[in-house]
This record gives C-alpha cells, structure tokens and sequence, in this order.
C-alpha cells in the first residue's frame, strides 16, 4: 500500500511540476502573525521523535478550538497539536483499524474524519475516547481508487472525493456510526459530465457551500474548478475567465474560497471571489511564503490559516526530507 501511494504521489509531482502556472502579476507575500495571538509559533513541528517521524510526508489538517490535527500519507499516523505549543505529537498511531494512510482530514463536533487515499477507506473517530465510531470502504472491485478529502454539509452528510475513480461518495448524516465497515456509496457519477477524468489526479479538494446546495471541487489534473449540485447532481465548471487554478486543499467562507496551489517552485494560496451561485468567479490574489514547501492543504485557526507542507517533491525526487511542519499566516 505504501508503495502504491508513493508511485501515485510522485505522479502528481511530476505532473504539477510540468504543468505549472506562472504565478500572476498581484501575487502578494503572507507573512507576520495574527493580531490576536502573537506569541503563536508560526510554524509547528510535527514531532521528530514519534514514529516514522522522517517518514511522515503529511497531507490534511482541520482545526477544533486550540487543537489541530495532521495526517500522515506514509503509515496513517494522526498528529495533533496546540495552537499554542510548537509542536505536534501522535494522536492515532498509524495502521490501527488498517488505516495504513491517511490524506483528507476534517472535524464534525467531537468527530475526527479521515480519507484513507488508496486504501479506498473513511474512518470517523470520537475525539474524547479516540474511539473507532464508524468505518466505509468503496466498492472492491479491483479498479484502482484514491479517497482523497471530505467535507461536511450543515445537516451532517460528509461528502468524500476519489481522485482515481470518478465518483462523489456521500455518507449519509443518519449513517454516521457503524459496527462494521459499511460500503462508500457513489452520490453523483461524473461519467459522461463536464468533469471528465484522465490519466493524470483528477478530483481532490472539496468544500460545500453554507446554505448546503453547492459543492466546489478541485480538479487538479485541469486546473479547473467545479460546482456540483447537492440537490439535483449537476456538474459544470466555475468559469475564473480563463485563469488555471490547479487546486488541492480548498477552503470556502462565505463567498470566498482560498485554494492551496503547490506546483513546484510556484505554491500559493489562491483567493478566489465567486460569485452567488458559484458559477463564475474572480482570482483576486496568490499569497506565498517562505515557509511553504509544497503546501497541500488548509485549515482556519481564527485570523489564521494552518497551511500543511508535505514536502511530497522530496519524495518524488528521493531526497532527504526536512523535518515536517506546517506553517501559519494570516488570512489572505
């Protein structure tokens, strides 16, 4: 599984760095630290001396209060860490419940969910007992897949992306607990849509709109983005006027979405203004840092962004990883 997971991520490396976008003329620099907190480290450290600490290469991030949580590509292992502390120390050691990798994260209430990459597996944990409290899997059916991120709609249905296979899974909200591993259910078939897969990683962030009715997606194989109707299915993509956003982690508040754009030299957080039905919308800025190494996903801690470095070019190019952070800047 590790190898599977290494030889896809590599291809995204190389694929991004063929593919990438020079950066446009209002790129700005995000640096500094939030107002509010301005003891806060601005880069955490995901902790050196746990387990496969040299190994880690993380991907998703979700924040709850003054905890963060951080997964790792590698082996599974959650991290989590204090706002306030700099660094970050195992929570969910990696391989339990055969959760041998783990990509998307995200926070609902007291529940920690995880998107499994190849395994083609979502776990849900209680974040009191870290407790197994529900566990999905797609259907096996030797077609390759990638359970790549998850978002939660505001009545509780988590919605689950597959970067391989082209389908959007939904776990209902009633469905949410599980004395087994349940199967992942396709929600919407993107056969035959606007959004057509290639050879290349196709879908991978996700985030839903406040009123429910819309999911935005990334596909990074096209930098396109895309609108998906949560009541009637439908697929189209946002129309940015042209402008490529070859998106990863999405964040979405309000109207406006903040995409993590990692290709190669050139990664940035992208703002995008859409507009009310996000059909359309407007690249407003690019923010980068000196601290990014190919950033790959998104959380908000207040007047913060936590932005998660995976460092996945290293592994692609068999380097020697740095030890493994994850930065904080300001809100573009």
């Amino acid at each position: 599984m590790r190898s599977s997971l290494t030889t896809t991520l590599a291809a995204v490396a190389a694929f991004t760095l063929l593919t990438a976008v020079p950066a446009s003329a209002h790129d700005t620099q995000g640096h500094g630290h939030d107002r509010h907190h301005p003891d806060r480290p601005t880069t955490y450290l995901l902790d050196p001396s746990g387990p496969a600490a040299d190994d880690v290469y993380p991907e998703g991030v979700a924040v709850r209060g003054d905890d963060f949580f951080v997964s790792s590509t590698t082996d599974g292992t959650i991290y989590r860490g204090d706002l306030d502390e700099p660094t970050a120390t195992p929570f969910l050691l990696g391989g339990q419940d055969g959760r041998t990798s783990a990509i998307g994260v995200k926070v609902d209430g007291r529940t920690l969910l995880i998107a499994g990459g190849a395994t083609g597996r979502v776990w849900a944990y209680d974040l009191r007992t870290r407790a197994l409290t529900g566990s999905w899997q797609v259907v096996q059916d030797g077609t390759p897949a990638f359970v790549n991120d998850l978002a939660v709609s505001p009545r509780g249905d988590v919605y689950v992306t597959d970067s391989v296979r082209p389908a959007l899974y939904r776990i209902d909200a009633h469905e949410r607990r599980t004395t087994g591993t349940e199967l992942l259910e396709p929600f919407v078939s993107f056969d035959g849509t606007a959004l057509a897969y290639n050879d290349g990683f196709n879908v991978n962030g996700i985030a839903i709109s406040r009123d429910g009715r819309h999911a935005v997606l990334a596909q990074t194989s096209t930098a396109t983005l895309f609108r998906v109707g949560l009541t009637d299915r439908s697929v189209e993509a946002i129309d940015l006027g042209g402008e490529p956003v070859s998106g990863d982690g999405l964040l979405l508040d309000g109207r406006r979405l903040q995409v993590v754009e990692w290709l190669g030299d050139e990664s940035s957080i992208v703002t995008v203004d859409l507009d009310r039905g996000y059909a359309s919308g407007t690249v407003v800025s690019r923010t980068s840092d000196p601290s990014f190494d190919d950033p790959t996903t998104i959380a908000r801690a207040g007047r913060s962004l936590l932005v998660v470095n995976s460092q996945f070019g290293t592994r692609a190019a068999g380097g020697t990883p740095e030890p493994f952070t994850v930065s904080r800047i300001p809100v573009p």
